[in-house]
Order: C-alpha cells, then sequence, then structure tokens
C-alpha cells in the first residue's frame, strides 16, 4: 500500500494503510514482508483483508522515529520505556530518554513528538481498517459477521491508542470530573483531501466526552470480538473479548468508576475467594511470576500482547531486551547484552514494602556492576532475547485485572473480596511466613497500589498510575515524583533492601500544577492544524 504523506502537514493528514506483513496462517508471530498493495486491492479478498490487519498490528509494535522504522512507537520499547522514565522506579542511564526523566521536553523533543506522531499514524491505520472492511461486507468479500469482529480489532486499537495520547496529553479524569482539554478523537480514516480538511475542525473536546468515545469503541469490541482465536499465540497477539473487557477495567479505573471496574473485572473471574480463572478466554495466573515473559505466546496469563519475532522486531537500538538489558554481562552470557539504557532506581528496591525475600527480585531482575566498579546497578530482566530480540511487549495481563479488581472492592470497602484479589497476585512471590493471608493490611489500598509498583515494574504502567492518582488526598504523588540521578549512585552499597542506605533524590519533584506535568502538543501538528494550535497545553 501507499505511505503517502501530505506536504507541510501533520502526522494527522498521513495516508497510512499498512506495513503488510503475513504468513500462510496469519500468525504474527513469524511476519514475512509482502510487497505493498494499493488501498482498492488490500481489501478486495480475503487475504489481502487479513494482511492489512496485520499490518496495523505491525505499525503498532515496530512504528517509527524521525522517520526510521522499527523504533518501538508507539507500543513498542520505547514507548513502555517513556512510561516508566516519566515515573520514579527507574533510573534514566543514557541521553535517549534523559529528557523525558528530567521533565526538559518541548514541543519538539522527540519521544514525546515522536509519541504523539506515531500514535495518530496507528489510528488512522485503524480507521482505514475499519472502514475498509465495512466495504469489504458490502461489497460481498467477505460476512458481515467476519468485518464486525474485524472491525472490532480496529476498534479495540483505536481505543488503545487514544488513551495513551489521555495519559500523557491531557489531564486526568478525576481532575474536574473529566472537564479539562481531552485529546482529538479521530475515527475517520484520512485518505483523501476532504479528510484532511475535515479534520482541521476536530478539537480536543474534553477528558471525559474522549472516554465516552473509548467505551462506545470497547463495548463494540467486546460484542463482536471471539473469545478465543486457532492459538494461544494469535489469542494473545490480537485482539479478542477478554483483551476488549481487561482494556476497559483499566479505563474505569482511571474514571475512578470503581463500580464499573467491579461489573467488568466479575466478566473475566475476578470474582470469590480465590482460584480466579476467566470464563471469557480461560486466563488464569501463573504459578511463577516469569512465566509470562518466559512464554510469551503460550502462557494463561497474558491477555493481550504485541508481537516479535526473529524476522519482526525492533532491531537491537529498540528491542524489548535492548533496551532493559546491561551493555555487558548478562544471566546468560551467550546472549550477549543490551543498551543500558535503564535500569531499576533504589527508590523502588530499598523500598520497605517490597520483600527482601521476594521471588521478584531474583527471577525478573539481575544485579550488575558497570563498566566503572564503583556502581552496581539493579536491572529488570523480563525481556531476555538479545539475539533474534523477540520479547513481546505487555499490554494487558491477567495480573493487572486482579490488582484493578482489588483496589475497586477496596475503594468500595469490600476488604475481604479485594485482599483474595491481592493475595492472588502476591503470594505466588513472597515466602508463606509473609504472606497477608486474612490478615488485611492496615492500608489496605496502599498495599494494592504497592503491589502494582513491583508487579508491573519494566512494563510501561508505572505513569499511568501517577497520572490517575495525582489528585488522590491519600494516595496521590500530587505531581511528577522526585528522582534520583544516575552519578548520585556511586558506591556499590545503593542497592540494599534489607540496610537501606540514604539517597538523595537530586531531579526535584514537579507539581501537579506545573505545565510540565503534561507533554504537549507536539510543533509538527500545531503548525499545521490551526484548530489545535489555539488548543495547545497552557505553558507551551
Amino acid at each position: 500500500m501507499s505511505y503517502i504523506k501530505k506536504t507541510n502537514t501533520a502526522i494527522i493528514f498521513t495516508v497510512v494503510i499498512a506495513f503488510l506483513t503475513t504468513t500462510a496462517c496469519s500468525d504474527f508471530t513469524n511476519l514475512e514482508p509482502l510487497d505493498n498493495l494499493s488501498e482498492g486491492s488490500a481489501f478486495s479478498t480475503p487475504g489481502n483483508i487479513e494482511l492489512a490487519i496485520n499490518g496495523v498490528y505491525r505499525m503498532a509494535t515496530i512504528g517509527e522515529n524521525e522517520g526510521a522504522v522499527d523504533r518501538g512507537y508507539p507500543f513498542g520499547a520505547a514507548a513502555i520505556q517513556l512510561a516508566e522514565m516519566r515515573g520514579e522506579d527507574m533510573i534514566n542511564l543514557q541521553q535517549s530518554f534523559v529528557n523525558t526523566y528530567e521533565s526538559n521536553y518541548s514541543t519538539v523533543t522527540p519521544n514525546n513528538r515522536n509519541h504523539w506522531e506515531q500514535l495518530y499514524a496507528l489510528i488512522n491505520q485503524a480507521n482505514v481498517m475499519i472502514e475498509g472492511v465495512r466495504r469489504a461486507a458490502q461489497g460481498g468479500v467477505i460476512t458481515s459477521e467476519t468485518a464486525l469482529a474485524y472491525e472490532g480489532e480496529g476498534r479495540f486499537l483505536r481505543a488503545l491508542a487514544h488513551h495513551e495520547l489521555l495519559i500523557h496529553f491531557s489531564r486526568p479524569f478525576a481532575d474536574g470530573n473529566g472537564d479539562k482539554a481531552g485529546i482529538p478523537y479521530r475515527n475517520v480514516a484520512i485518505t483523501s483531501g476532504a479528510n484532511v480538511t475535515n479534520n482541521l475542525t476536530l478539537g480536543r473536546g474534553t477528558v471525559a466526552e474522549a472516554y465516552v468515545n473509548l467505551l462506545i469503541d470497547l463495548d463494540f469490541a467486546e460484542a463482536n470480538l471471539p473469545a478465543a482465536r486457532q492459538s494461544t499465540a494469535i489469542s494473545i497477539s490480537r485482539a479478542t473479548r477478554g483483551s476488549a473487557i481487561a482494556l476497559k477495567t483499566r479505563i474505569k479505573l482511571h474514571q475512578q468508576d470503581y463500580a464499573g471496574v467491579v461489573t467488568e473485572t466479575t466478566k473475566l473471574g475476578a470474582t470469590g475467594s480465590g482460584g480466579f480463572v476467566s470464563p471469557v478466554g480461560g486466563y488464569v495466573i501463573t504459578a511463577s511470576p516469569e512465566v509470562p515473559f518466559l512464554n510469551n505466546s503460550g502462557n494463561t496469563e497474558s491477555i493481550f500482547s504485541f508481537a516479535n519475532s526473529g524476522i519482526a522486531n525492533p532491531g537491537v537500538l529498540n528491542s524489548m531486551a535492548s533496551m532493559f538489558g546491561a551493555s555487558t554481562a548478562n544471566p546468560n552470557p551467550a546472549a550477549g547484552g543490551g543498551r543500558n539504557q535503564v535500569s531499576i532506581s533504589p527508590i523502588l528496591w530499598n523500598a520497605p514494602f517490597w520483600s527482601a525475600n521476594d521471588l521478584r527480585r531474583t527471577s525478573l531482575h539481575f544485579s550488575q556492576i558497570t563498566g566503572d566498579p564503583s556502581y552496581r546497578l539493579v536491572y529488570n530482566n523480563k525481556y531476555r532475547s538479545f539475539l533474534i530480540f523477540e520479547d513481546w511487549t505487555p499490554i494487558l495481563r491477567y495480573a493487572e485485572v486482579l490488582l484493578n479488581a482489588s483496589e475497586a472492592h477496596a475503594r468500595l470497602g469490600n476488604n475481604t473480596q479485594a485482599l483474595s484479589l491481592l493475595n492472588a497476585v502476591r503470594d505466588r512471590s513472597v515466602p508463606a511466613a509473609e504472606r497477608y493471608g486474612t490478615n488485611v493490611p492496615a492500608d489496605l489500598i496502599q498495599a494494592i497500589l504497592n503491589e502494582r509498583r513491583i508487579e508491573f515494574a519494566g512494563e510501561g504502567r508505572r505513569w499511568p498510575d501517577i497520572h490517575r492518582l495525582a489528585l488522590d488526598a491519600n494516595y496521590g504523588t500530587n505531581g511528577i515524583p522526585a528522582k534520583i540521578e544516575f552519578a548520585s549512585l556511586r558506591g556499590q552499597s545503593s542497592f540494599d533492601p534489607i540496610n537501606p542506605p540514604v539517597i538523595t533524590r537530586n531531579i526535584g519533584a514537579i507539581p501537579y500544577s506545573n505545565f510540565l506535568f503534561l507533554w504537549p502538543i507536539p510543533e509538527s501538528e500545531v503548525s499545521a492544524n490551526p484548530t489545535l494550535r489555539a488548543q495547545q497545553n497552557p505553558g507551551y
């Protein structure tokens, strides 16, 4: 298909159909390039339609950066790192994310600009696909039922991308019950000059209006997507009914609609006293916390991930292992190493709420002396494919569904149910003597939020939690938390959960009222879009 950019216009006016990739069985874990097709032929046969759908997933995983492909946007390693670098639980080590980590961004800095551009490129691809399968059904190329299922995939991806934009470029729903400026919710494909003109008038609306659209898309996806696909791998790497419901549990948590979270998580089996199993998709927590990462395509806990393989991945510059791994020896020396981009921060590693005996300290992290023997760092070790870069990008896991349900129940005062759900995630990693059992922690909600920080470290979930809780009087950060600069970690005793040293957070906190809490709409957008130029985030 064509990839046509309109001169002097922003990314929203880019005609992006798809990078078309396929295999004989349409399994995205084994992709091979296919010659570009025209838009007309892309939806002319069932086979070509399947190729086009796979192309949309590939774009979501691989993305671009500064015009170069295979750079981990909008849902690859680069995007996960951005969400970690906006928080305080990991430390920036190199230049790639320093502007994000230190909040020195502007309308032209690459990280935030590329994220906006590639998210809207993905949204446009999803919209092109949605409109294409509708036409295909009208023309008798595919059945109406098949078209609705494909449209469900497009709507799931569209909702996922728009929510990602909301948590970086807009205030949280909790601020004014969603009455602050949202993001343009684009649901019409931009494939012609007329579409470009129409989108010039599409403003940001409110956060609440965007959430209405998110849920409309996800309700449609839930109603039309299959509960499972022909294999576990495809069920994880392609949207299903379970992934639509799981994303709704996240969306409603951000809305503080705790009763709504309970309704959605109950659909996925998050009810009762234990042994939680989802009746949709058969999701169940794995016995070991590392199984979802050791077996990306065949585990029971992963609900939705973006797939990579040895022949379709973001390469050495932006694979998950490269971005999170150390640059020298690895627990598996034969695997080589990563790029030494980020490490775990002592803020998290030495936190008193994280048991020193937690299995996740050893199974999902490792300690390493750097080239300078004065420094010992701790690296996230969830991603280990250093040679062929085939780690998948985790987006939704059953562990998140259970913890979403746990927090919702705790907020509603259902402490017994909340504790059972928390224990289901926590007990597999801590020794029996340190489990809660039936003893409700003094601050159950705080215990749940602490568990989220431990469980999802390195999965890009820290910033979304900071964002949604920023104004929470009891559990919020009231802005971007203070952080630790790498240079201050000289001395191998920096990481010691048993006798934690005093380490100064020498990158200051940024209050919620500061304009830097939000990213700016990029210059590439506002220079071509008068509507959004007039609706830029204050301070930029």
